[in-house]
């Protein structure tokens, strides 16, 4: 057992609370939702609620919605609602099973029940502005004030409400709040802001709304009206669950009708941030590619660099699902993909720094083949033939003309293995003007090929190699870590993200050169470079491979 698989924690409350709702009759069927805001792309972060929402409704039975919380037009936008469709679909493996809805097709049904508040003397229409909504709600440490408004008469409530949704007033001249307390310890109950007015296009009602409610009134309205039943969302919330309440008992639910909410602790992961602000933030500044960005830890990121959902959701798995507050190292996430496409990923050659070697005592005009296994650990994966030449390419980093102590790679006078084919000797080293070496002039043991040596010699250094003929031309993306600082909370609250970006989270290697085989690579096809790492072929850049993860991890310890 690894030290990762030993520190995996095995728990899951929210099932536990589903187990006790469906023994004491309290609910039949399971129904759970996801509800992302369309202003920029989901991540990592999001994969856990996903997971939380999706494997409750799959394990019970039930069914599992993707609702989008599309109330703020400022900040949203159409393509990422396309984005998190698709990046939805490639996590779960096909349709949401309760369907794909928006907070706007509630809009009317949102409007009714503020209407209903009013009438019942539980909202009113304030004339402060945002600033001093803000001063008159107090501290933690003081309770706050009456709005001067918060006795309006129902008739003159609801005549301000109807001219502000008709457009007449401008942005922030009024809000519409829930009557609850002002001297409540839960600073979410001291009269709510639930309908600020917002001039601006909505990407799918246009411009018929003039005023827009807030997350924590229309949250309550969109799970009731889709019968879910297990509201689940990250910690964050915890202190919103009181009004979230207070509006299911207050719009005229019967008890049956009412969902309830429930909170986890959210997933953060060292070395990144999962703030979408702080991503967008990076995108905006240009210090990223975008948002699919492959250091970026989004689905659509991690999805070009080449996770697979089924190594994203074991990562979530062995996090576990529970309420306190944790750190998971990175390291983590990269070892569920390792252990999957250690199993699966095709074994390849690629040269990221070649090197020329000239094999002197070899035809100039011959050239054979060798056969390799596709992956050593499946057989079932067959084999393939590489072929070989006078003329190879080796990495760079396989020779010393100095070598340090314990460098078992080819230096001068020295044999190594080519993988899978002959043993050679460096006999000349040919370097240019500068004394850069250019070339290395070598002899193989041409009894050796893909055999021991007959005089029983011991060969310790084994190094990879390509025909330089048949070599195609690559760029390979060596991907690393986002952020150099582990634990992004130890990051002033005023800093730039920016001071902490990795300068190597991202080094092009621009002349590489990989075996002809993957010449056909399609996008997304994931392979073994040998000794070099895990990579995938870009779906943006033909000739591009991108580094997915290393052979062995290079982050924090994992004990």
């Amino acid at each position: 057992m690894t030290p990762v698989e030993k520190s995996l924690p095995n728990e899951n409350f929210i099932h536990d609370i589903i187990d006790a709702d469906l023994a004491s009759g309290k609910c039949k069927k399971i129904h759970t939702r996801f509800p992302p805001e369309p202003n920029g792309c989901i991540h990592i972060g999001s994969a856990k609620a996903i997971y939380i929402n999706f494997e409750a409704a799959k394990k019970y039975g039930g069914l599992f919605n993707l609702r989008f919380d599309d109330t703020n037009p400022v900040k949203e936008d159409e393509s990422y609602v396309r984005s998190i469709i698709e990046d939805i679909k490639w996590l779960i493996g096909g349709e949401p099973s309760g369907g794909i809805f928006y907070g706007s097709d509630y809009f009317e049904k949102t409007y009714e029940y503020a209407l209903k508040l009013i009438k019942d003397g539980k909202a009113y229409v304030c004339d402060l502005n945002l600033e001093q909504v803000a001063e008159y709600r107090g501290s933690f440490n003081l309770p706050g004030q009456n709005s001067p408004y918060r006795n309006r008469s129902v008739e003159e409530n609801l005549g301000l409400l109807e001219r502000m949704k008709n457009g007449e007033f401008e942005n922030g001249a009024r809000t519409l709040r829930a009557k609850i307390d002002m001297a409540s310890p839960n600073m979410n109950l001291r009269d709510p802001v639930i309908y600020r007015i917002l001039h601006a296009h909505h990407h799918r009602r246009g411009d018929k709304w003039k005023i827009y409610p807030m997350y924590d009134f229309a949250h309550t309205i969109q799970d009731a009206i889709e019968g879910i039943t297990h509201s689940c969302c990250s910690l964050e919330f915890e202190n919103h669950r009181p009004l979230y309440d207070w509006v299911a008992d207050n719009i005229g639910l019967e008890e049956s009708e009412k969902p309830h909410q429930y909170e986890f602790a959210r997933l953060n992961m060292t070395y990144t941030t999962m703030s979408k602000r702080y991503l967008g933030k990076l995108v905006e500044k240009g210090l990223v590619e975008g948002w699919d960005d492959p250091r970026m830890p989004t689905l659509s990121g991690l999805r070009r660099r080449g996770y697979t959902p089924s190594s994203i959701l074991e990562f979530v798995k062995r996090t576990g699902v529970a309420k306190a507050y944790s750190v998971v190292d990175s390291a983590l996430l990269e070892f569920c993909l390792r252990e999957e496409l250690d199993k699966t990923a095709p074994r390849r050659i690629a040269v990221t720094d070649p090197l020329l070697v000239t094999v002197t005592n070899y035809p100039e005009d011959k050239t054979e083949t060798f056969s390799l296994p596709n992956n050593p650990n499946n057989p079932e994966m067959g084999t393939r033939e590489l072929p070989f030449t006078r003329q190879i390419y080796i990495e760079r980093s396989d020779f010393a003309e100095v070598p340090p102590p314990k460098f078992h790679r080819l230096k001068p006078g020295a044999e190594v293995r080519l993988m899978g084919a002959y043993i050679i000797k460096c006999n000349e080293i040919v370097k240019n003007e500068n004394g850069d070496v250019t070339e290395l002039l070598c002899t193989a043991d041409l009894e050796t090929g893909n055999r021991m040596p007959v005089d029983g010699r011991k060969i310790k250094g084994t190094v990879h190699w390509l025909s330089v003929p048949h070599a195609e031309s690559a760029e390979l993306a060596l991907y690393d870590r986002l952020l150099t600082i582990q634990n992004v909370f130890d990051i002033p609250q005023d800093s730039d993200y920016a001071d902490y970006i990795n300068p190597n989270s991202l080094i092009t290697a621009k002349n590489a050169k990989i075996e002809p085989s993957l010449k056909n690579a399609e996008a997304g096809e994931k392979f073994q470079f040998v000794r070099t790492g895990y990579f995938c072929k870009d779906s943006k850049n033909d000739n591009t491979f991108n580094k997915t993860v290393p052979l062995k991890s290079s982050y924090s310890q994992l004990s």
